[in-house]
């Protein structure tokens, strides 16, 4: 058994228009919790598709559910007018590649070899060929280098290909990541907010990496929370919420709808599952403070009736005071007062 690269079966470029992808009624459900309802979307060749939507709203479980990382639990997805097999490593064979949130490189490959782990669904290695390797193998291994080293040079960084991965700055780690990915030989590409953590520059060179990857008639899905570079690249852009596609539609159309405004501000839009909840909250707070505001309202008067006030002193009432020397209480007292031994009172000297 010999070693070739399989680039005769490798995922042709789409004729212009065609659909690549094409998303039926998925859903997908952990236990109770619905995370993607009954989504429909379909990207074409050639097309740059955006995905936007809240925090939680189900974007990177849909991903998931097109690469194969998740089984959908009702619906089912199409590439080229097949369904899709169940497994993650045939569908990437199949012809979709994606990258993820986090950068997933191997830090301790160089740039050049994290580059050629994507080539391996387009790589057979026979056994004995790996073994003795023979002519079949080198000339395999060479055809392999020379095309990683291809991409290296479409995202700019074939000078850095025998540096590990780990020592590249963050923005061409992320370019590194869609270079491996593009190593598949994809005609669609999943790219999950490619731009998350970059500084505006770093921002502004993936852009124009991915309008490069189109005009190689690669359809491309973007997932991002940036909304001025997603409406700057998409051709349609498409909105996740609570699970659902809200709106889709042009950059335009979307970025003018007030639902998806809404959305994001976390109001209610018109036929959220959840806006009869929310409204019954709302009707709640309100009658709360309808009723504190009340209760403040009669508290002193409440008050006023039932605390009572002190009485005023009695102008006409006897001042207890204390008796002085010409009053009759005064005499008593000191008739009343006992002696002291050695002592005599002034009646005693009168007399």
């Amino acid at each position: 058994m010999t070693t070739d690269t399989t680039t005769a079966e490798a995922a042709a470029v789409s004729a212009p228009g065609e659909t690549v992808l094409d998303a039926r009624g998925v859903t997908m459900r952990f236990g109770g919790l619905t995370a993607v309802r009954s989504v429909d979307l379909t990207v074409n060749s050639g097309e740059i598709v955006g995905l936007i939507g809240p925090n939680g709203a189900g974007k990177t479980t849909f991903f998931n559910c097109l690469t194969g990382l998740y089984t959908p639990t009702e619906g089912e997805v199409l590439y080229k007018g097949t369904v899709l097999p169940a497994k993650s490593f045939k569908i990437t064979a199949t012809g979709i590649a994606r990258t993820f949130q986090n950068i997933r490189l191997f830090s301790n490959m160089t740039v050049l070899e994290n580059v050629l782990v994507g080539r391996h669904t387009r790589t057979k290695e026979g056994l004995w060929s790996a073994l003795l390797r023979g002519p079949g193998f080198h000339r395999a291994e060479a055809e392999s280098k020379a095309r990683a080293m291809e991409l290296l040079e479409f995202i700019g960084l074939d000078h850095k290909a025998e540096h590990l991965s780990r020592n590249l700055p963050y923005g061409e780690q992320r370019k590194l990541e869609i270079a491996r990915a593009l190593a598949s030989e994809p005609g669609l590409l999943l790219l999950d907010e490619p731009t998350a953590g970059m500084n505006p520059q770093e921002t502004r060179a993936a852009e124009e990496l991915i309008f490069a990857i189109r005009d190689k008639g690669i359809a491309v899905l973007v997932i991002e929370h940036d909304m001025r570079f997603i409406f700057n690249l998409c051709d349609r852009v498409a909105c996740l919420v609570q699970g659902e596609k809200l709106v889709e539609g042009t950059a335009a159309e979307v970025q003018g709808d007030e639902r998806v405004v809404a959305a994001y501000l976390g109001e209610p839009f018109e036929g959220d599952p959840g806006a009869a909840e929310v409204a019954e909250v709302e009707a709640a707070e309100a009658h709360t403070t309808a009723t504190t505001a009340t209760t403040a309202t009669t508290a002193p008067e409440t008050t006023e009736a039932t605390t009572p006030e002190p009485a005023a002193p009695d102008a006409e009432a006897p001042t207890a005071e204390a008796p002085t020397a010409d009053t009759p209480e005064a005499d008593a007292a000191s008739d009343t007062t006992p002696d002291t031994p050695g002592a005599s009172t002034s009646k005693e000297n009168d007399r």
